[in-house]
């Protein structure tokens, strides 16, 4: 019986660009573009200046651009360097059913990738759609998700990137399936990352498992082998991580009937998934009753028992970092509630320690509620219920956050985010310029060129 990986190997090998719906095509296309928006915004991270030194300093092939620097250095490093850009926010792309994942952290490695190989628009849309569709169904194999039993997402992240990168380099069947062997058996990623108090970590796991998977590809397609049962066999996935239960079929049955990446979310906040309801929520409460800061005595906040562990945490309530702040539940409330708003500069060092939010942040307290639990993962339900010092109660539950497909950013909020994001980086008419190219990929003749495109003046 062929594994697992050989069947996706024929599945990446024979798709061809015809086979693509064009719903997958055009949300592809804007997952790209909000995915550059997400990293022009982070260009200006010391965590991110100080990557780019490391990454000038390793040297390397000058065949794959860094967006929005201009670096130029090898497709691994490169790819490493823009998924990095493209994550560093967490203002990017969200799906979460078992487990989460943000599909859009493989693209760094779709630009490098495509770029080395001077590949067209038409094949860096079909890599990215096939990145969408292998990690958002390895997010439906285990039950309860790996995440649930102390396993970062990037640990299935390594079994999608080889097939991403090496449909871009040509690898054939036996070496796809290769790559994934050597991808997939060396890459796994521990939950801390995200549990506690947060450091850069959290930012670079899945960019590195998708590094990995650019890596294996390069090898096997020098003829370095790989496990080919890495997922079934002996000591492999299924018999490591027994915690779980496995349906392997979820990833590949009806493979290219019907593409997933019409079912993944935006972000309208560049925070950790769970806080996107609470969020909302207390925006609305604000807006709906003029809800002032200096009027509120308290701020109670339902949510999952998960959300409330990893979301609520006592360095939560003290967040000295980016990374732990856009992971604080009651950090980003108390900045909703503080400024009707929250966006990229919230967790900048100057808005880190406003002393309006700090306080108002002591105000907050999660609550685990196991009825929302028992409506988890299919719904992420919040509830906030504010009080004020005259007696005022204010109560609003959320079910579905902005940027969902049931609650879709159009088109006019996707451009206003990525005008805002890239900004930073790009005068407006270059702005225009990238939607106008992006949105237009499918006519796109060498990766090369369209890359160049993304290089500040």
């Amino acid at each position: 019986m062929r594994s697992i990986t050989q069947r996706i190997a024929t599945f990446t090998h024979n798709l061809n660009y015809t086979d693509l719906p064009i719903d997958a095509i055009e949300q592809a296309k804007r997952f790209l573009l909000d995915s550059l928006g997400c990293a022009f915004a982070a260009t200006a991270r010391d965590d991110m200046k100080s990557m780019l030194r490391f990454t000038e300093k390793l040297g390397g092939v000058p065949e794959a651009t860094v967006i929005g620097y201009g670096l130029r250095t090898n497709a691994p490093n490169a790819g490493l360097m823009n998924g990095l850009l493209i994550r560093a926010l967490d203002f990017n792309d969200i799906y979460w059913v078992q487990d989460p994942s943000h599909p859009s952290d493989l693209l760094g490695i779709v630009l490098a990738a495509a770029e080395a190989n001077s590949r067209d628009g038409r094949e860096a849309i079909l890599a990215t759609i096939l990145a969408y569709e292998l990690e958002m169904r390895w997010c439906h194999a285990a039950h309860p998700g790996i995440r649930e039993v102390g396993w970062h997402h990037a640990s299935l992240t390594q079994f999608v990137s080889p097939f991403v990168a090496g449909r871009l380099y040509g690898l054939d069947e036996e070496q796809l399936a290769a790559a994934a062997g050597l991808s997939g058996s060396s890459h796994f990623t521990l939950g801390g990352v995200v549990a506690g108090h947060l450091t850069n970590m959290k930012n670079a796991a899945d960019p590195l498992a998708a590094q990995a998977g650019l890596l294996a590809t390069l090898m096997a397609r020098e003829g370095i082998t790989g496990p080919e049962q890495v997922v079934e066999g002996k000591e492999g996935l299924i018999e490591v991580l027994a915690d779980v239960e496995w349906d392997l079929e979820a990833v590949v049955d009806g493979l290219g009937e019907k593409y997933m990446i019409t079912n993944c979310s935006y972000k309208a906040f560049p925070t950790e998934a769970l806080t996107h309801q609470p969020i909302s929520a207390a925006l609305s409460l604000r807006e709906e009753y003029g809800l002032e800061p200096e009027r509120i005595a308290s701020v109670s906040i339902d949510t999952t028992t998960r959300g409330a562990d990893i979301l609520s945490d006592p360095s939560k309530y003290k967040p000295d970092t980016p990374e732990t702040a856009d992971h604080s539940l009651p950090y980003v409330v108390a900045v909703a509630l503080v400024k009707g708003y929250v966006l990229p500069s919230s967790f900048e060092e100057g808005s880190l320690w406003d002393p309006d939010v700090r306080e108002l942040l002591t105000k907050i307290k999660v609550k685990a509620d196991p009825a929302i639990d028992a409506l988890f993962p299919h719904m992420k339900r919040a509830r906030v219920v504010i009080t004020t010092y005259d007696g005022g109660t204010y109560e609003r539950q959320t079910d579905i956050a902005k940027g969902d497909p049931q609650d879709p950013l159009s088109d006019q909020e996707l451009f206003h985010k990525f005008k805002e994001n890239a900004g930073h980086v790009f005068r407006e008419a270059r702005i225009q310029e990238i939607i106008d190219t992006t949105l237009s990929l499918e006519s796109c003749e060498d990766m090369r060129k369209f890359v160049e495109g993304l290089i500040p003046a």
